[in-house]
């Protein structure tokens, strides 16, 4: 959420950022009118609060000295009426408000590079160099321990089955994810995978992207990543200076409907309506919070480069941003049955955005600030699954990555 402060003081610097990232910049002009109106029914309402209890007072005098207050009595019920109305109003004007500033996308940092699509986003560096492309493997599609058939049987299109080997290949990825950042200072959470409304809120799922979640009858939520129980442990606390920074890791299935996605990724493991994710998240000091993006990005990168797999790291234009990201980097692996490089990472800085929505707050001296929080896939386990049997597949079968060996117990996989 954005700094109230900032939106009355700065309205068109925010128009400026709101600009670039493709949003309608109208409804900072909106949220003005409304939080004027808001301020003045406010001090309207004090002042009328403070005259019906001087009236009360009045009254209360009147009837224990035996006097008539027949006529004040009138005036402070209709008082009482007018008092009713702006309140409701008032209510009604405060909730507005709230549901705007919860619409409303964070500001991007200077460093993000101005653009309108995927297109427009900067290589910022690569590793590795691609070996093989779609001439000399089968696709992920095309090999038999992807049932897709089966799946699409069981849950509908997008969901998959599958079998063996490349169901202990998911496996043994996850444990090697979940190791490898745990040596890298992160502690391991499990939690819910069902969670509140207001927690959906906190990480800026809700209310904007309400059509791609999935709703349970019972009012909860099934989480569509681990950011969103990761980044809420610690809503509605006052940290101390010396906890910070937290890193926090979790393995969850992750649940989306991919409302947006019609017609993208039709074929293969891709995009799914489940999947595996290994998710990072970090809270910071505000002063930290930069140098934090690059070292969880570094974490990230981690993985792909121990288990040998190119990839290339690009910075996020302004029409391509999250919601709730001030900058992110998105690592693309190669994927040699598709001849191209596909997302399996975003790292994003938050700044304060998120912290605001949680109302997470810490102590630094006698000051009271709002930290910084960063998330990062460490990583889409079912897309590293897909750049392993593409980048590793030999014609009878797939080679299993040295890092992977000790959790495979083989160092093959035949087809």
């Amino acid at each position: 959420m954005l700094d109230v402060e900032l939106l009355r003081t700065k309205p068109e610097l925010v128009k400026e950022k709101f600009s670039q990232r493709g949003e309608d910049v109208t409804k900072v002009d909106t949220f003005l009118s409304l939080d004027k109106e808001w301020r003045e029914l406010k001090g309207s309402l004090d002042s009328r609060r403070a005259e019906k209890n001087k009236i009360t007072k009045e009254i209360g005098a009147m009837l224990k000295e035996k006097k008539d207050a027949s006529e004040l009595i009138k005036k402070s019920k209709e008082m009482e009426k007018e008092i009713k109305s702006m309140e409701d109003r008032e209510e009604e004007l405060r909730k507005a408000i709230k549901d705007m500033l919860l619409r409303m996308p964070n500001l991007q940092d200077g460093s993000v590079p101005m653009g309108k699509d995927e297109n427009d986003n900067v290589e910022v560096k690569s590793w590795g160099k691609p070996a093989k492309s779609s001439g000399d493997v089968r696709a992920h599609w095309e090999l038999p321990l992807f049932d897709f058939e089966r799946g699409a049987k069981l849950g509908g299109h997008r969901f998959t089955v599958m079998y063996g080997d490349f169901a202990k290949l998911e496996r043994a990825l996850i444990n090697f994810m979940l190791n490898l950042h745990a040596l890298n200072g992160y502690k391991e959470v499990w939690g819910p995978h069902l969670v509140r409304r207001e927690v959906m809120t906190g990480t800026g799922q809700l209310p904007k992207f309400e059509e791609d979640l999935y709703k349970t009858d019972d009012g909860l939520w099934l989480i569509p990543t681990a950011e969103v129980m990761l980044g809420n442990l610690h809503r509605e606390e006052v940290l101390d200076e010396k906890e910070l920074p937290l890193h926090y890791v979790a393995y969850t299935p992750s649940y989306r409907k991919e409302a947006g996605a019609y017609g993208k990724d039709i074929k293969g493991f891709l995009r799914q309506h489940q999947f595996d994710k290994v998710e990072l998240f970090s809270f910071t000091l505000p002063e930290k919070s930069w140098d934090e993006h690059e070292r969880m990005l570094s974490h990230a990168e981690a993985v792909l480069q121990e288990l040998n797999l190119p990839y290339r790291v690009v910075n996020l234009c302004t029409g391509d941003l999250g919601f709730s990201a001030a900058k992110t980097y998105d690592i693309e692996v190669w994927l040699p049955g598709q001849d191209r490089y596909r997302e399996i990472s975003s790292v994003s800085n938050c700044l304060s955005f998120q912290s605001r929505r949680m109302n997470l707050r810490f102590r630094r001296g006698a000051k009271i600030e709002w930290p910084h929080t960063l998330n990062g896939s460490g990583l889409a386990v079912g897309r590293a699954l897909i750049a392993v049997v593409e980048n590793y597949q030999e014609d009878k079968g797939i080679v299993v990555p040295e890092k992977l060996v000790p959790y495979m117990g083989k160092d093959y996989i035949e087809l």
